[in-house]
């Protein structure tokens, strides 16, 4: 089976998407459809192109993190704000299934994009728009990074140790979590569209997305007039589930579960804490969590982080350590499942990417053992400035040609 034959399996296939937008929400959207073998054609202005283009650690001029996010993408370079682009965009949007951009809102709509201009030639079309704080209400025009969207949405109040700053997550989260909310949102409406042949327009808050996962954070104030705090590597409410130290590091366990605690008391030998009525559920335990941290951190101080991991594992409690990528990078468990793909970028050099997630049982593997298309990443010298390649979207091709070994999936060869 060759490349075309391969991609022309992966379950997203027949799907068209047409990418603005920069940096990380919308592209991360686009990511994902990509892997999974949808067409992407990812527009970028012409001078420079994506500003992710240069972030972070950089080789041959290009940013490392840039080629994860670009993988399985074409790109154009296409200037938006004169009419020309836009001409050569609203075809594209003609064409396409799925458009996402993540812009501020009102943007599309001064370049002559709106949805409904654009439904009238293409009334499928899904429109994925991703902002700060929605295309509604009285914030809808602020500026809203994904810093702001964590904030607003509740994370970074309770990210850090009491009475001290808060600190953020360490990656870009509240983007990605609306990238992933905007995936969702995507497949809802194609659901939709097939029983209604309509599109509409999927609309997704940075500030939302967060404030989705911050689960009973709100009810507990409503109702019970609770405001969360901060409380650093515990997580108030639910005992034990904390860190703890070792003679050489940090140790996390999560022994919150009825039986897990009982045999955790069992392997530290605390008879007394696994017996205690008051302990027998985690309502009674939350109520005693500095007690059940200071036993746990007694029997953990005086060992190593190797040696706590093996006796809680050997009685099927969770528990681990804290990874560094160089952890991650020479860890058996993400070699077996394939999630550190080695490839070959663009500029002839080995690359190592994040591997694909979710796997699917059926649908991810070919005969070659490869499961997805090869991880392409677009180097700003070949955007393409030619409109006549945008004329067929099925039949456009980048001049250049790009690395399309598969990528081996699930223990296959290259």
């Amino acid at each position: 089976m060759n490349l075309s034959d391969t991609a022309a399996a992966l379950p997203l296939s027949h799907l068209k998407v047409l990418e603005m937008g920069q940096l990380i929400a919308g592209p991360f959207c686009a990511k994902t459809l990509a892997d999974f073998g949808a067409q992407v054609v990812k527009l970028e202005p012409p001078e420079g192109g994506d500003p992710l283009r240069n972030w972070r650690v950089m080789r041959n001029d290009v940013s490392l993190w840039w080629h994860v996010q670009s993988r399985n993408k074409r790109s154009v370079a296409l200037d938006l704000r004169v009419p020309e682009g836009q001409a050569i965009a609203k075809q594209l949007a003609g064409q396409a299934d799925i458009l996402i951009e993540n812009f501020s809102p009102g943007t599309l709509e001064k370049w002559g994009m709106d949805y409904g201009t654009l439904a009238k030639d293409n009334p499928g079309l899904i429109m994925v728009r991703i902002s700060g704080f929605g295309q509604t209400g009285p914030y809808r025009k602020n500026p809203g990074f994904g810093l702001i969207g964590e904030a607003m949405g509740g994370l970074r109040y309770l990210s850090g140790e009491p009475g001290r700053k808060p600190v953020r997550v360490g990656v870009s989260i509240g983007d990605t979590l609306a990238s992933l909310h905007a995936v969702v949102g995507i497949f809802a409406a194609l659901e939709a569209r097939r029983k209604t042949g309509k599109g509409q327009v999927v609309d997704v808050a940075l500030s939302e997305s967060v404030f989705n996962v911050m689960e009973s954070l709100v009810p507990e104030y409503c109702q019970a007039g609770i405001v969360r705090e901060p409380a650093g590597s515990a997580l108030p409410g639910i005992t034990p589930s904390n860190a703890y130290s070792c003679t050489d590091g940090l140790v996390l366990v999560a022994g919150n579960g009825d039986g897990i605690y009982r045999r955790l008391m069992e392997v530290i030998n605390r008879l007394d804490l696994r017996d205690d009525p008051e302990l027998a559920n985690n309502a009674g335990r939350a109520k005693q969590a500095e007690r059940i941290d200071e036993a746990i951190g007694q029997f953990t101080s005086v060992r190593s982080v190797n040696d706590v991991i093996a006796l809680l594992e050997s009685v099927r409690v969770p528990a681990g350590r804290v990874y560094t990528a160089a952890d991650i990078a020479n860890d058996p468990q993400y070699q077996a499942r394939d999630m550190l793909v080695e490839t070959t970028a663009y500029d002839g050099e080995p690359l190592t990417q994040p591997g694909i997630v979710p796997k699917l049982s059926e649908t991810r593997q070919a005969p070659s053992g490869s499961a997805h298309r090869s991880l392409v990443s677009i180097p700003s010298r070949f955007l393409s400035r030619r409109a006549s390649l945008l004329s067929n979207w099925q039949t456009f091709k980048p001049k250049e040609s790009f690395d399309d070994k598969p990528v081996a999936q699930a223990g296959g060869s290259m």
